[in-house]
């Protein structure tokens, strides 16, 4: 069964993501003493007594707001509202009762919810008054905490759990993760809302507009994914002065590390730049499997052979990754976006791939008769066998005379005789070159 889901709203600069980050144990919200930094819900697991549960940060609803960006963001922290099992309504301690505190607890009254109330940044007694204030919202049994101290948070939860169905649990599983990378205003967060079917992160054709990595549960096909809609990753000068979005882009690299096939998005309109390259390269770099989206394909004027010349540019950019597959999309219209889920899944097939040592040798004894290994100083290099050690990426193990006589080049042709020959695509593999263990005591 799904885990209980906690929300925590309130209107901005309040402590919501301070909150978040100390009920989850890390620091996985951005925190930035500025309103406005949390745009789109963020999932994270957390753990009370003996309850395990999902807690969602939300950004700060601003009832009267015309602003774009404010009124999806009031939307986002709706939806958050609309799935909870409870909700952490959070409002600021010093800066005492507002008119916006009021409307949003008229908001969270007509979701008909459980609601705890948190006063925060209650860290001395002279605060505690002023908490007192905010039994005139009428929302029921008031807790005051210092998220920032964690003063408090004990008795908070002890109420929040109290409102959790008594459930049995079931054996936490990982789901295969998918991760949306790319550079500002591409397309990512429109691709995660097509891939969903609904609205999932706030679009807008403002760069920068998703600033975290954000966890979405996913079913396709009958298994459970967990797609992640990453902020685009912007050149590293381009952000030495922009500490939220430095963070962002930390927290992109990071989903990265953590994903398990990477969706690289690139905007056909803008074409392949240097810095869809160095992300390609970072996604390679990990391990991960990929496959390259290439959106707003709808705008591009074609013929019969504008994909394929689109592509051919693509790969000699992206030479390193040749075997990446390739799909054009458009987020927007729909177009070929069912593809994209069909080749993830393929990719994280590939990525996982295990290979029986036996089959293994006869191809690598194939590729060494049809192209002899170099000869070098007189010394010719002999590969004894070779073993797959693990997969994510698929990774082989050649035990040889002398590591030394493999020359890259004719590494490159048996990482290459191997992917052709078992059909490895979509996933890079690993070649390590070991001394075989009695030749090294000779």
């Amino acid at each position: 069964m799904m885990k209980p889901l906690v929300a925590i709203v309130g209107r901005p600069n309040v402590g919501k993501s301070t909150l978040f980050n100390k009920l989850c144990g890390k620091r996985i919200a951005i925190v930035e003493d500025s309103p406005g930094v949390t745009r789109d819900r963020i999932y994270a697991d957390a753990e009370w007594l003996d309850y395990r549960f999902t807690v969602i940060d939300t950004g700060g609803i601003e009832p009267e707001s015309e602003d774009i960006i404010a009124k999806q963001m009031r939307r986002q922290a709706e939806l958050a509202i609309e799935t909870a099992h409870v909700i952490i309504f959070i409002v600021d301690g010093r800066a005492g009762l507002t008119a916006a505190d009021e409307e949003v607890a008229e908001l969270l009254r007509r979701s008909k919810k459980p609601v705890v109330l948190a006063v925060n940044k209650v860290d001395h007694p002279k605060y505690e008054e002023t908490a007192y204030d905010f039994y005139s919202l009428g929302i029921g049994a008031l807790y005051t905490i210092s998220a920032e101290q964690a003063l408090g948070l004990g008795d908070l939860l002890d109420e929040v759990v109290s409102y959790f169905p008594k459930i049995e649990e079931e054996a936490a599983k990982e789901n295969p993760s998918i991760a949306i990378v790319g550079r500002p205003n591409v397309g990512k967060s429109s691709l995660l809302n097509a891939l969903l079917g609904h609205e999932r992160s706030i679009v807008s054709n403002v760069p920068g507009t998703t600033r975290d990595a954000i966890d979405t549960p996913f079913t396709w096909n009958g298994t459970d994914y967990t797609l992640i809609d990453t902020a685009g990753i912007r050149r590293k000068r381009s952000v030495e002065d922009e500490t939220v979005e430095r963070y962002s882009v930390i927290r992109s690299l990071a989903a990265i590390r953590r994903c398990d096939v990477a969706l690289i998005v690139i905007d056909a309109e803008r074409g392949l730049s240097e810095q869809d390259v160095r992300i390609a390269g970072y996604v390679h770099e990990e391990g991960k499997a990929s496959v390259v989206v290439v959106n707003k394909w709808d705008l591009i004027e074609k013929d019969t052979y504008t994909a394929d010349k689109f592509k051919k540019d693509m790969l000699t950019d992206l030479a390193f990754m040749s075997y990446v597959p390739i799909l054009f999309i458009s987020a927007k219209t729909g177009q070929r976006v069912q593809r994209v889920m069909e080749q993830a899944e393929y990719a994280l097939a590939q990525n996982s791939m295990r290979i029986p040592t036996g089959k293994l040798n006869t191809v690598v004894n194939e590729a060494i008769t049809m192209n002899d290994p170099p000869l070098s100083g007189g010394r010719r290099l002999r590969i004894y066998y070779v073993t797959q050690v693990s997969t994510r990426p698929p990774t082989f193990v050649l035990f040889v005379n002398e590591p030394d006589l493999m020359h890259f080049s004719y590494k490159r042709y048996l990482e290459n005789y191997i992917r052709k020959s078992f059909e490895l695509t979509a996933t890079p593999i690993r070649m390590l070159i070991r001394k075989r263990e009695n030749e090294a005591k000779k």
